[in-house]
């Protein structure tokens, strides 16, 4: 299981008419808190970040009530864009971002989303 936030589907088609999936298969639909627990609040959710390793995995980094730091040590983001015939998983994002680092988008980004449990299936 999974939990943390998913995006509404407006904001979903919003954010991705305003940042460009880089790779091929697009993912762009949760914000993951931890594996198991209760749900969190609802959150002020603002995307702040892009990175990109080049090699195909693109990801948004959100904050989420101001922080971008996830209580993991990880960093609140978005799971953006995959390249599957390269064999990425979206369970490769954290590592992109503290790897490559990640650069401030022009302008921040509403995101709305809700709390919620999911079953983890990496897309």
């Amino acid at each position: 299981m999974a939990i943390g936030w998913k995006l509404e589907a407006g904001a979903r088609t919003r954010l991705l008419a305003a940042v460009a999936p880089r790779w091929p298969v697009p993912v762009a639909d949760h914000i993951t808190l931890r594996s198991k627990g209760p749900l969190p609040p609802p959150a002020n959710i603002v995307a702040v970040g892009e990175a990109d390793d080049g090699e195909g995995v693109q990801a948004l980094v959100v904050t989420v009530d101001g922080s971008a730091d996830r209580p993991d040590g990880g960093v609140f983001h978005i799971t953006w864009s995959l390249d599957r015939s390269r064999g990425r998983k979206a369970a490769e994002s954290n590592a992109v971002i503290a790897r490559h680092g990640w650069r401030p988008l022009a302008a921040p980004l509403p995101v709305d989303a809700v709390p919620a449990e999911w079953e983890w299936v990496d897309p």
